[in-house]
């Protein structure tokens, strides 16, 4: 006999009213193809900063609501510097925190779920006291030799049911 190990979310069966979330950051001015191509299932898009280009906004609002924070990079781009450097949310009951740098979260995390945050270009994911800390790395061009990704959620009933790191070619 072989048991296999789950975790939480494997004994979630799928549900056709869970909701997809793309979750980005580090564009620098590149919307690859493969991005939108991505995005197109998910009625809601995170940007974790450094966009670089408003128009890249406008292109993922065709495919989702977009929530996006200011990234180091967007300061001096007109149409970006006026985006929040930290915004709180909520979308299918699960509350998030979103900002670029982890630096910048703060100390009380009162309710919050999921901390978003981008700025290295590195993918992580860790679940810390019960939240997830996501950096779904860089989307745009790779750097320092790593990989280009961005992730995927899957949210139900104030639950995250999966995180999922996508690698792009």
């Amino acid at each position: 006999m072989v048991l296999k190990k789950m975790k939480h979310s494997d004994m979630i069966p799928a549900d056709t009213s869970a909701v997809q979330v793309a979750v980005l950051s580090d564009t620098h001015g590149v919307l690859r193809r493969e991005v939108a191509a991505e995005v197109q299932d998910c009625p809601y898009i995170l940007h974790a900063g450094d966009i670089i280009r408003d128009m890249d906004l406008d292109e993922l609002s065709q495919y989702g609501s977009i929530y996006a924070v200011r990234g180091n990079n967007d300061l001096w781009q007109e149409g970006l510097r006026d985006l929040a450097g930290l915004l709180r949310f909520e979308i299918a009951g699960v509350s998030f925190l979103m900002t670029h740098d982890r630096r910048d979260v703060p100390r009380s995390l009162e309710g919050v779920q999921a901390v978003i945050c981008g700025h290295t270009h590195r993918y992580s994911e860790e679940w810390i006291d019960g939240r997830l800390w996501l950096n779904p790395g860089s989307c745009g061009l790779a750097r320092w030799g790593g990989e280009t990704t961005m992730a995927k959620l899957r949210l139900q009933a104030g639950r995250i049911l999966s995180v999922r790191k996508i690698i792009l070619p």
